[in-house]
């Protein structure tokens, strides 16, 4: 079936996650972050789905901006920054305005042009999600943004995919799904959407039972992948 429904990730699909941690890096006041900045945003996002995985399948969910601030805690303890209390609340402060990569914006404008609907499907709480959307000014261009919160558990489970079906009414082919995190793209896959992994480090594929339809460097061609 031809695709109506363009679905995204957010966090590292959209929205650069390092993005905090370097623009912390560059400003006045926190000289120590300037040689450690990439290895602390690297830990500071694996450590957060980690908690996110080991929380749903614990069955212990919790609000994603408590993970979020787990993570860059541990982050932080393994930079030999732990404990400076003003750098902590800059970075947590910049993860609420991160920004979006370059081609986003023309990306989402050429999908609604061409008529398809577009969602954000995030582990993201609603006011981060908010927040992230209204920074980089692309609210306009998308038909909703859904949050895990409304099923109580992250990603990769099924409850969560079921939200653009109940949103949306579409079947699952009908799905483009779009994600940085191939064990995402693969999950999404399992479960029957058409997806895209947008591999920008050219990691290597995860070791999965599915594995994405597509593989792409960024996000510029998803209006010719989605058939427009």
């Amino acid at each position: 079936m031809p695709i109506t429904t363009c679905v995204f990730d957010a966090y590292g699909t959209l929205f650069d996650v390092a993005a905090a941690a370097r623009q912390a890096a560059a400003e006045p006041g926190y000289e120590a972050l300037a040689d450690k900045w990439p290895e602390l945003a690297s830990h500071w996002r694996l450590k957060q789905l980690q908690y996110t995985w080991l929380r749903a399948v614990t069955d212990a969910h919790c609000d994603f901006w408590d993970v979020t601030q787990d993570g860059l805690d541990w982050a932080l303890e393994a930079a030999g920054l732990h404990g400076d209390d003003t750098l902590r609340q800059r970075l947590l402060d910049l993860y609420w305005e991160l920004q979006a990569y370059p081609e986003v914006p023309a990306m989402l404008q050429a999908l609604k042009a061409g008529g398809m609907q577009t969602a954000i499907l995030s582990n993201g709480s609603p006011p981060m999600l908010d927040g992230a959307v209204q920074s980089a000014g692309i609210a306009e261009v998308l038909d909703d943004v859904l949050s895990v919160e409304s099923v109580g558990v992250f990603k990769p489970h099924a409850r969560v995919y079921d939200m653009v079906h109940d949103r949306f009414g579409c079947a699952h082919d009908e799905v483009l799904f779009v994600s940085s995190n191939g064990w995402d793209a693969a999950g999404a896959s399992g479960y029957g959407f058409v997806t895209a992994w947008v591999n920008r480090s050219s990691e290597p594929m995860d070791r999965l039972p599915w594995k994405p339809a597509h593989v792409l460097s960024d996000l510029t061609s998803i209006p010719q992948l989605a058939g427009l």
